[in-house]
């Protein structure tokens, strides 16, 4: 759809077209949707972003566990397949899926929801470094991180599903 379309869509049709941006989350384009009109989509990205950060600290929570672990072969959207390819983390050596397991592990353990990482121009040796690195942050400090890494993920996937306008 393009941005025009959205803006003039009822609430279920946007829902329906954008629910998906932020994973298994459609509440976050439902309330987006009383924010029209949007004049660019960075705009819609900024509104959808806003009701995460307005959402209650149990949503969020919900937001953050909806993702799959990274690297993991099952329980994928198919946005979230795409993304994982496009780093490679389709074509991990046994060594490295190992590796990526052992730290998704060891993450989800520690914080209580997989680990998130925007991974869009990024190879699997920036993943598992990032993984390796942010299992010594904080938990609140991680929080915020991996929300802001959802924020960064729905931008990814908002530029690639809203067309550009008709000419």
């Amino acid at each position: 759809m393009t941005l025009a379309e959205l803006n003039a869509a009822e609430a279920h049709r946007f829902v329906a077209a954008l629910g998906w941006i932020f994973e298994d989350s459609p509440w976050v384009a439902e309330r987006a949707w009383a924010r029209r009109p949007f004049t660019t989509v960075a705009a819609l990205h900024d509104a959808m972003a806003a009701e995460v950060a307005a959402a209650d600290p149990a949503e969020q929570l919900a937001l953050l566990r909806a993702h799959p672990d990274l690297g993991a072969r099952a329980r994928m959207s198919d946005a979230s397949t795409g993304e994982q390819a496009g780093a490679g983390l389709d074509s991990l050596t046994a060594t490295e899926f190992d590796r990526l397991q052992q730290l998704n592990a060891a993450y989800r353990a520690r914080f209580g929801f997989p680990f998130l990482f925007a991974v869009g121009g990024s190879t699997k040796h920036d993943v598992l470094d990032a993984l390796a690195t942010r299992l010594s942050a904080t938990p609140d400090a991680e929080f915020a991180e991996a929300l802001r890494q959802v924020s960064r993920i729905a931008q990814f996937r908002l530029q690639d599903a809203v067309s550009p306008p008709q000419a």
